[in-house]
């Protein structure tokens, strides 16, 4: 099985676009860059971050009329890189590379794109790793709780920061896609077409339970100290490990898992709990890595916003009800082997927005790489998102300008027969 930074990387997507667009390519070397707010951010657990900083990418023109401006929201264990490399290391992919560029499905000859990291995460935006101003010293196990919607509106100020009225686009895989369902729900007039890929409308209980193991594995690991181990001198490593490897099972169907491992051995049967088998050295690489670059408490409250994701909860259980304040446009897409967030989750948020009337595109799509097929090379899914894509161009592209919607109005406001 390819590292993840393999399979992140991608290969040239491919799909149809206007005659003339550049080859399919690379946004070339990027630079993070982060936006500071010192107006305090309400949080639903009822508490407030006092200032905060959040870190994001930019990749793109934004044009004239600030309408082509297009938001990628993350996953779990991912960031604001997510597309191009850093100069001072090019083997640092974007974690989205293989969507986002020249010529490929969200073509960055076309849109703007803002790749955002969210609060409480480990890579850059205000998290548990950075500094408390109340204390002066980290965060830590102090840091809240977070929410989807505290998320999502933390972008909606990064993007006024960026003097940004309205999205064309708000796009996300997995919890990100929650995010492009909760901006449709949260900030209707401000998106006109949410993707959202690989989600749900809420977690299931099998997924919580999940969550809860993993989280168990860490908040059990002698090395957490309550959250405080920074203080300590330490990190509970064992239990990231843990977390990591239940995780990273839900990520793959069976039938990948059995195509790339099968019962294949590394050096035979050696009676011991070494690892004997390809599987269990895979996972216990994959958990090693994860130990070394994430952080505990950020993996407890992402998995916590995970599970307390729901919209519609504040409608009864009615989520047709709760999607009635959209009214952008939405593409939906599931994988056939996504046991994770399977189809009929997917169908679910499509039946809702179709009982409201609105516009609905739905692609499910046969690819047997379970839920991490969102971000890998599928050339039908790369090629609906790409055609999805051209339509949200040609949108634009039929958009009056601003001189245009001008010299609309002033010619409805001559008076008649002057």
């Amino acid at each position: 099985m390819p590292s993840f930074s393999a399979t992140t990387g991608g290969t040239p997507a491919s799909s149809a676009h206007d005659a003339g667009t550049p080859a399919t390519g690379s946004v070339g070397a990027v630079v993070p860059q982060r936006a500071r707010f010192t107006v305090p951010l309400p949080l639903a657990c009822g508490k407030s971050l006092p200032e905060y900083e959040i870190a994001y990418e930019t990749y793109g023109t934004l044009d004239a009329e600030r309408a082509n401006a297009v938001l990628i929201c993350h996953a779990l264990n991912a960031s604001h890189h997510v597309a191009g490399y850093y100069a001072d290391d090019p083997q640092d992919v974007g974690w989205w590379d293989n969507m986002v560029g020249p010529g490929k499905p969200l073509d960055t000859n076309r849109f703007f794109v803002i790749g955002v990291n969210n609060l409480g995460s480990c890579f850059g935006s205000t998290g548990p790793l950075s500094t408390n101003p109340e204390t002066g010293a980290p965060w830590g196990a102090d840091f809240p709780l977070l929410t989807v919607e505290d998320w999502v509106d933390s972008q909606a100020r990064l993007a006024d920061h960026l003097g940004i009225r309205e999205f064309a686009a708000v796009m996300g895989g997995s919890l990100g896609g929650m995010q492009a369902l909760a901006w449709a729900i949260r900030y209707p007039t401000r998106i006109r077409h949410a993707l959202v890929i690989a989600a749900a409308p809420n977690l299931s209980a099998q997924n919580i339970a999940f969550n809860e193991v993993a989280r168990q594995a860490i908040l059990t690991d002698p090395d957490f100290h309550e959250g405080r181990f920074e203080a300590c001198g330490t990190k509970p490593r064992r239990g990231l490990r843990v977390a990591r490897m239940v995780g990273h099972i839900t990520y793959l169907s069976d039938e990948q898992m059995e195509q790339k491992f099968g019962r294949s051995l590394r050096d035979g049967l050696k009676f011991s709990f070494a690892p004997e088998f390809e599987i269990e050295s895979y996972l216990r690489h994959q958990g090693a890595k994860f130990a070394e670059y994430y952080d505990a408490n950020t993996y407890l409250r992402i998995t916590k916003a995970l599970d307390y994701f729901d919209p519609a909860q504040a409608a009864g259980g009615n989520l047709a009800k709760a999607l009635e304040p959209a009214v952008c446009k939405f593409l939906v897409v599931a994988f056939t082997t996504d046991w994770r967030f399977a189809p009929a989750r997917s169908r679910e948020i499509v039946k809702a927005l179709v009982d409201n009337n609105r516009d609905v595109s739905y692609a499910e799509v046969v690819a047997p790489h379970g839920h991490d097929a969102f971000l890998l090379d599928d050339p039908q899914y790369l090629a609906v998102v790409g055609a999805y894509y051209d339509r949200i161009a040609a949108e634009i592209r039929a958009r009056p300008s601003r001189s245009d919607a001008r010299q609309a109005i002033e010619v409805a406001t001559v008076p008649h027969g002057a």
